[in-house]
């Protein structure tokens, strides 16, 4: 927990922009917010790569990008890198098993 802390506060550094780590900190389930307007178009493009950032850091040190609430649109692209190419194909072959006309979630991660 005190790596990330300390990886998103570079990054938040790095990219000039103000970052808190909201966390359950007894299971290390942690909320990075990122802080910016989104009237200005450089700083939203910082806090789209440091998001990115953020996710790699969490990953690299054995965490996943998701806990309580799931993966939704925003963390999409970087679910196949932390299941893997098999377990995204499984996860496909239910979705459509369950989905076969891809009605239910449209647009979903999987």
């Amino acid at each position: 927990l005190a790596e990330l802390v300390s990886g998103v506060a570079k990054i938040a550094a790095n990219h000039d922009l103000v970052i808190s780590v909201i966390a359950h900190a007894g299971d290390g389930n942690t909320h990075p917010l990122i802080v910016y307007d989104p009237s200005d178009a450089a700083m939203e493009q910082r806090a789209q790569l440091a998001f990115g950032e953020i996710m790699d850091v969490a990953v690299g040190l054995g965490g996943t990008i998701t806990g309580e609430h799931g993966v939704g649109r925003l963390k999409r692209p970087w679910l196949a890198g932390q299941l893997g190419p098999e377990a995204m194909e499984l996860n496909r072959r239910i979705k459509l098993a369950l989905d076969p006309e891809g009605i239910l979630n449209p647009g979903a991660a999987i």
